[in-house]
């Protein structure tokens, strides 16, 4: 097993660490009106299906530029593509801070938070993109765990927003994100693992059985991820009448286990395969969700989102172990796609809890569905990797060893090398 130190000696960790601290603070700007929720709504007196929609019309926007992103990135570079969108994002920033007084305006700046949401593909591919195919698991992960961007959302968000009012968040954080705009420009190098390819090749992936079913799987453990994490500071202020700041610090354990369990999820992919460690997390998420049906005490209810978070988080880890071994000449492209649709399917949590809660009066209805959703992936997924091992994976989603030379006949001399 390759220590820590031989895995970071095997690429650039500069690069690395600027790819998580881009996709970190990008993270944190697009969930940041999920983590002032309570504040929106209680603003504007939204319903619970406008409160559901209100939180995850970033995550739609986030989800549809993240494709034209990581097509972008492999003309212009990662490098070149990440100042670009961090750039766009302090302007955008600029706009919620001085313009938005309307609920109509609330809604558009939810689109221009998506800027922030593109960020996946190219953080990935950008800080794994100098590491050996039996490393980027690893690398994938740590790149990933920037997904953290969301305690520092709902652990910052609300009390500024308590104090200084919601619109002032927009300003804070377009100041804060100076910090990973100028070490992207400083520490970053822009990886070798790079092709010129056509467009039609580009988006190959979009036409290819495989890039949907990764995509399918990663709406249950990203899309699972990012719709909880936008919409539990609603949930947990309404379910248990919970103060809007004790409410984010709720929200900030779950969101801890997530985005640290990342790391261990690309980290075993490497060592046990991709696939076994998906078929672990599934199962797990599915458990907790069928048990959050329950509304158990606060306390308890605390606990499963913290296990349901370290299953999804460990999940999305283990996904993006595969991605590069199915897809290594445009990792970027291809998870940008995947990253797309996972997140559109995040995108739909919050309306079908907001909806579950409006005409039932409960939040298990939205549980149910996605628990039974992730069984069926489950099952789907058992099928796909039967064809997957041998073709472009070794047993259980590891990386595929290459197949020994033949031996030479008996009684015969290779002819020496001239």
């Amino acid at each position: 097993m390759a220590s820590f130190k031989t895995v970071m000696n095997s690429g650039h960790p500069p690069t690395l660490f600027a790819a998580f601290l881009y996709f970190d603070f990008c993270f944190a700007i697009w969930v940041l009106n999920g983590a002032m929720g309570p504040f929106i709504t209680e603003t504007f007196k939204l319903s619970p299906a406008q409160t559901g929609f209100m939180i995850s019309l970033p995550i739609m926007a986030g989800a549809i530029m993240r494709f034209p992103l990581g097509v972008l990135a492999q003309y212009i570079g990662r490098k070149n593509a990440a100042i670009t969108e961090m750039s766009l994002i302090i302007a955008a920033m600029a706009f919620g801070f001085f313009l938005v007084d309307t609920f109509d305006e609330v809604l558009a700046m939810g689109v221009l938070l998506g800027i922030a949401g593109a960020s996946f593909g190219v953080a990935l591919s950008l800080g794994s993109g100098w590491f050996p195919p039996q490393h980027k698991g690893l690398a994938m992960g740590i790149a990933g765990a920037g997904n953290s961007g969301t305690v520092l959302a709902v652990l910052f968000a609300p009390p500024l927003a308590q104090a200084h009012g919601w619109q002032a968040v927009y300003g804070f954080a377009g100041l804060v994100m100076v910090i990973p705009l100028v070490v992207m420009i400083v520490f970053a190098q822009e990886p070798p693992d790079r092709e010129h390819q056509s467009f039609r090749q580009h988006v190959a992936c979009l036409f290819e059985k495989d890039g949907w079913a990764f995509s399918l799987v990663y709406i249950i453990t990203f899309g699972g991820f990012i719709g909880l994490s936008n919409f539990l500071p609603t949930f947990f202020y309404e379910q248990f009448a919970v103060t809007k700041i004790e409410a984010g610090r709720l929200t900030m354990l779950a969101a801890i286990m997530g985005s640290g369990i990342r790391i261990l999820g690309g980290y075993f992919a490497d060592r046990v395969g991709g696939v076994l460690v998906l078929t672990v997390v599934l199962l797990a998420a599915i458990a907790s969700f069928l048990l959050l049906t329950s509304a158990p005490s606060l306390a308890l209810t605390t606990i499963l989102f913290m296990l349901c978070f370290a299953a999804l988080g460990a999940g999305n880890g283990a996904l993006f172990q595969l991605v590069p071994l199915r897809w290594p000449t445009n990792t970027a492209v291809a998870g940008s796609m995947i990253g797309e649709v996972g997140a559109l399917g995040g995108a739909i949590l919050p309306n079908v809890m907001g909806l579950s809660k409006q005409y039932t009066g409960s939040f298990a209805i939205g549980f149910v569905g996605y628990a039974a959703f992730a069984g069926l992936v489950l099952g789907c997924l058992y099928l796909w990797q039967r064809r997957w091992v041998g073709q472009w994976i070794g047993p259980r989603g590891k990386v595929l060893e290459p197949a020994p030379a033949a031996p030479a006949p008996a009684g015969r001399l290779e002819p020496a090398p001239v």
